[in-house]
C-alpha cells in the first residue's frame, strides 16, 4: 500500500495539471453551449416553420451523434474545410455543440413548464410576446431548468475524458501517458477516477440540495 501511495504522490501533480485542463474545457464548453441551447430552444418554439425545422434538425444531429464523433470531426474533419483547430479549441467546439443540443431540450422543457396562468396573466396586462418571454417565461422557465442544467454540466465534465482521442492533455490523457511510461495502469487509473469523483460527488450533492431548495420554494 505504501508503494502505491508513493506512486500517487509522484504523479499527482501531473494528473492535477490534467484536471485543470478538464475543468477549463468544461467551463468554456458550458459558457458557449448553454446560450446555444437557449437559442435553439427558442428557435424550436418559433412561429416560423422553417426556423423550427432547422433548429430541430440541429438538435437531433447534436443529440444523435456521439460526443467522440463530434470531437474527431472538429479536430480531424474541419481542417479539410479550411478550419484548423488545436486540440483545446476542437474539444471546446465539439463539447459546446453537444451541450447546446442537449440543453436546448432541458431549457425547452423548463419554458413549457411555466404555468399557463402566468402566460394568461401576462396577456391580460398587455405584455407583448417579447415582453412575455423576457419578464415571465424566461425567468421562471430557466429557474426550473437550473438543476437539470447543473446535472448535465457534471456529465460534460466527465465527457472531457473522451478528449484523450484528440491528444488534449486533460486528466485521462495524462493518466494514460503515465500508464504508458510506467506500465502501471491500474494505480494511475484509480487515482484519475478518485480525482473525477472528488469533483463529481460534491457537485452532485450540491445539485440535489439546490433542487430540493427550489422545489420547496416553488411550493
Amino acid at each position: 500500500m505504501s508503494e502505491i501511495l508513493d506512486f500517487w504522490r509522484e504523479w499527482l501533480p501531473t494528473l492535477l495539471d490534467g484536471l485543470v485542463v478538464s475543468l477549463e474545457v468544461t467551463a468554456a464548453s458550458l459558457a458557449l453551449g448553454i446560450p446555444l441551447g437557449l437559442a435553439l430552444a427558442l428557435a424550436v418554439q418559433a412561429r416560423s416553420a422553417a426556423l423550427r425545422s432547422v433548429a430541430l434538425v440541429l438538435v437531433e444531429i447534436g443529440r444523435g451523434t456521439p460526443a467522440l464523433i463530434l470531437l474527431q470531426f472538429a479536430y480531424y474533419g474541419l481542417p479539410s474545410a479550411g478550419l484548423t483547430l488545436d486540440s483545446y479549441g476542437a474539444a471546446v467546439v465539439a463539447l459546446a455543440a453537444c451541450t447546446g443540443a442537449y440543453t436546448s431540450e432541458i431549457i425547452r422543457a423548463g419554458l413549457e413548464a411555466v404555468a399557463e396562468g402566468q402566460r394568461e396573466a401576462a396577456v391580460a396586462i398587455g405584455f407583448s410576446r417579447l415582453d412575455q418571454l423576457r419578464y415571465v417565461i424566461l425567468p421562471q422557465g430557466l429557474r426550473i431548468a437550473v438543476p437539470p442544467l447543473l446535472g448535465f454540466s457534471i456529465l460534460i465534465f466527465q465527457g472531457t475524458s473522451l478528449c484523450y482521442a484528440i491528444a488534449l492533455p486533460e486528466l485521462m490523457s495524462q493518466a494514460y501517458a503515465v500508464g504508458s511510461n510506467t506500465f502501471r495502469y491500474m494505480p494511475i487509473l484509480i487515482l484519475a477516477g478518485l480525482l473525477f469523483a472528488a469533483i463529481c460527488i460534491p457537485a452532485t450533492l450540491l445539485v440535489s440540495r439546490l433542487e430540493h431548495r427550489l422545489d420547496r420554494h416553488s411550493r
